[in-house]
């Protein structure tokens, strides 16, 4: 019996893909490398769309997984503040080499898209 799934087997870093780029991760961490020390509140306008429901879930998902930090001021009214720990922000050279990939693939990947899409109306077999 293999310990491993199909994905890990097919791609060895799925495991680290499914943590770092899942739906909110990859803009709350980005937000958290750029504007540092936040409050809840703060970083939610920072990132605009998300839920509050969601983004606590996302937040307890990732201080499980050691890349967020957060800290409890026994205030009142009680103040919580949300930090990129070392090993969150160790990912911050990938971040930056996708968004120098961004920059130079992304009209690329538009024009690619347009492309298909124009032919695909012509294509044979086509179902509308």
């Amino acid at each position: 019996m293999s310990t491993h799934t199909d994905a890990e087997q097919a791609c060895p870093i799925s495991s680290v893909v499914d943590i770092v780029f899942s739906r909110w991760t990859t803009p709350i961490l980005w937000t958290l490398n750029e504007f540092g020390l936040l409050r809840f509140v703060q970083l939610q306008r920072h990132i605009g769309t998300i839920t509050p429901k969601v983004l606590t879930q996302r937040l307890k998902q990732m201080e499980r997984d050691g890349l967020v930090r957060r800290t409890y001021h026994p205030e009142v009214p009680p103040r919580v503040e949300y930090e990129i720990t070392e090993l969150g922000r160790s990912l911050a050279p990938l971040f930056s080499t996708l968004a120098q990939w961004m920059s130079s693939n992304l009209a690329k990947v538009e024009q690619a898209r347009l492309d298909f899409d124009a032919a695909g109306a012509a294509r044979p077999g086509r179902r509308s």
